[in-house]
């Protein structure tokens, strides 16, 4: 029988193969372009990496997290301690600026995108390279499947496939609480993140995407 672990390990080799078919098919400089969704603590990075390091030469990924706006910003922001407590919140990503650089990208077959440094908790610029080629974007993030401006432009203008990973709130909710405690954070102030900011944006993500999603994921 297998384990939980060796399940998921399954699951990703599973996926992965399956891209790597996809990608076979592909001619000339075509790309297709992957939209990965679900809320904070789903797993969208891990399954993200997983597939990346199965598929090195065929796979880049594109997360939403890059687009982070710098503490700095969120200082600037009208209500700087709301912007602070609620980053992670749709309102705390430069959305327009990801979807013209993916529309810009989708259209080129090529672009620079930042990631973000989670020690340093800021975005680093230009720190993803997309090149000409026949290969795989796969773009990761929390709100690529909402039918708010500017993302509702992402399922019309750059995916060819959208996937939503599903996984209860609740079990991302402990996810993203385990994650807190990790970083340092007390018990009572992971708990009142999760509560206050978490949470909120793992409803928000739930109720409209899998409905927009053209596959619905699930890994054990």
């Amino acid at each position: 029988m297998l384990t939980d672990n060796s399940k998921r390990m399954k699951e990703y080799d599973d996926l992965a193969a399956e891209l790597r078919q996809k990608a076979a098919r592909l001619t000339g400089n075509k790309q297709l372009w992957i939209g990965l969704a679900g809320g904070p603590g789903s797993g969208k990075s891990t399954l993200a990496e997983a597939l990346k390091s199965r598929l090195p030469e065929l796979l880049t990924v594109v997360p939403l997290d890059g687009y982070h706006y710098y503490r700095s910003e969120l200082d600037r922001m009208q209500d700087p301690a709301e912007a602070h407590a609620r980053r992670g919140a749709p309102f705390t990503f430069n959305a327009k600026k990801f979807v013209d650089d993916l529309v810009k990208a989708r259209n080129a077959g090529e672009g620079v995108f930042p990631s973000f440094d989670h020690g340093a908790g800021d975005p680093v610029e230009a720190d993803i390279q997309l090149l000409k080629g026949p290969q795989i974007v796969l773009v990761e993030g929390n709100y690529l499947l909402l039918n708010t401006e500017p993302w509702i432009h992402l399922r019309t203008s750059v995916f060819d496939e959208t996937w939503f990973l599903d996984v209860a709130v609740s079990e991302c909710n402990q996810r993203v609480y385990e994650r807190h405690i990790k970083t340092g954070k007390t018990e009572e102030h992971a708990q009142r993140r999760v509560t206050t900011n978490d949470s909120l944006n793992a409803e928000l993500i739930v109720k409209v995407s899998p409905g927009n999603a053209d596959r619905i994921i699930r890994i054990t």
